[in-house]
């Protein structure tokens, strides 16, 4: 695969792509579209989180499981949606709490997150690929090792970062995570199904920004842009 990510993303996990598992995604995806499958995000967002976020740019990471499967919606951050498409229900609930948490009004007819990554804000899903309209059908490909070795990257080379794990699957990724030189909060998934369990009134937004400031750096502009 010719990865087309940002250099210094691709300087950092310059010993990722030349692993086996890696080439075994690549192939997987060849296969993929060989066989006429439908693969979101398209390949030019594939590594859209790195693009729009460059590894000295990271201040907080928040990680999903698996990119949307619908036309359209999926562009490489995770919970976010392109523009013209509505915002899931889990993002109408993240935009629930940051108005409930910071008091910012949410437009909740919109969906894309390009301008939190573009402040630091890691939109990290954990498989970076999906076929349409079947909801981690690419989960099992090689993907989580390689987002395991970026949360990694960001853990072993930088410090300070808030880490967002929602719901279970994130939490798993907490033992990735050195907590004596970062942060991490957690709380429920925001889905409908377990936002009312500890996602509302988890206040997670304005926590991030306070130990952000306190670490000396700009806080994070949770209005959508």
């Amino acid at each position: 695969m010719d990865v087309k990510i940002e250099s210094s993303w691709k300087e950092a996990l310059k010993d990722e792509f030349t692993k086996p598992y890696f080439e075994q995604i690549a192939f997987f995806l060849k296969t993929e579209r060989l066989a006429g499958k439908t693969i979101y995000p398209p390949g030019p967002l594939i590594f859209n989180a790195f693009q729009q976020t460059p590894f000295a740019n990271v201040k907080a990471v928040i990680i999903g499981q698996d990119p949307y499967h619908g036309p359209g919606q999926a562009h490489g951050l995770c919970f976010s949606v392109q523009d013209g498409v509505p915002p899931p229900p889990s993002l109408i609930n993240i935009y629930k709490e940051i108005q409930s948490d910071i008091g910012v009004e949410m437009p909740f007819k919109k969906g894309n997150l390009t301008y939190w990554a573009q402040q630091g804000v890691l939109l990290l899903n954990a498989a970076l690929t999906v076929r349409a309209n079947e909801p981690f059908s690419h989960s099992k490909i090689g993907w989580a090792t390689f987002t395991d070795a970026v949360i990694q990257k960001v853990v072993e080379q930088k410090s300070g970062i808030v880490f967002l794990l929602w719901g279970k699957f994130a939490q798993e990724k907490q033992i990735l995570i050195d907590e004596t030189r970062h942060h991490v909060l957690k709380a429920a998934h925001p889905s409908p199904f377990s936002a009312d369990k500890g996602f509302f009134g988890c206040k997670h937004f304005s926590k991030t920004n306070d130990y952000l400031i306190k670490q000396g750096q700009d806080p994070i502009d949770w209005k959508i842009s």
